[in-house]
C-alpha cells in the first residue's frame, strides 16, 4: 500500500471516528431533552391536580401517555447510543456486553438485536418514578 493510500485509510478512520462522535452526542442531547420535558410533564400534572383535584381523568391520562411515549423514545436512543458504543446491555441484569455477544456473559439471557428489542415495553421502575414516596401526598405518610 502507498503512502498515499495509508493517509487517505487513516483519514477515512478519523471521518468514521468523528461521525460516530457525533451520533453519539446527537443522541445524547435527544435523551437529555426527552428526560427534562418528562420532568416538565410530571410538573404540568401536579399543577393541574394542586388547582383542580376533580379535574377530568382524561387529561391526566393524556400527559401519562406522552410521558411513555417519551420513555419509550428514550429506551430506543439508549439502545441506539450503546450499539455506537459498541455494547449490549442485559436486560435481566443490566451488565455491559460486548455488541459482539448473543448471551450475557454474566447471568446468560440473551441480548437483544436491534430487530428483536422491545420499545413498547417499559420497565415498572424507572428513574423517575422508582420512589413512590415522592409521589405520596399523604400527611400520615410524613415522619
Amino acid at each position: 500500500m502507498s503512502f498515499l493510500g495509508k493517509v487517505t485509510d487513516a483519514g477515512k478512520g478519523v471521518t468514521g471516528k468523528m461521525q460516530n462522535y457525533s451520533e453519539v452526542n446527537n443522541l445524547r442531547r435527544k435523551i437529555l431533552y426527552e428526560e427534562e420535558r418528562i420532568i416538565e410533564i410530571f410538573a404540568d400534572i401536579g399543577k393541574k391536580y394542586y388547582k383542580n383535584p376533580e379535574e377530568d381523568p382524561q387529561v391526566f391520562r393524556a400527559l401519562c401517555e406522552d410521558i411513555d411515549t417519551r420513555r419509550r423514545r428514550i429506551k430506543k436512543m439508549r439502545f441506539e447510543l450503546n450499539t455506537l458504543r459498541g455494547f449490549k446491555l442485559c436486560p435481566k441484569c443490566e451488565t455491559e456486553n460486548s455488541d459482539k455477544n448473543q448471551y450475557c456473559g454474566v447471568c446468560g439471557a440473551r441480548l437483544p438485536d436491534i430487530d428483536d428489542a422491545d420499545f413498547t415495553s417499559l420497565e415498572d421502575n424507572d428513574y423517575y418514578t422508582e420512589s413512590n414516596q415522592i409521589f405520596n401526598a399523604d400527611p400520615s405518610n410524613l415522619h
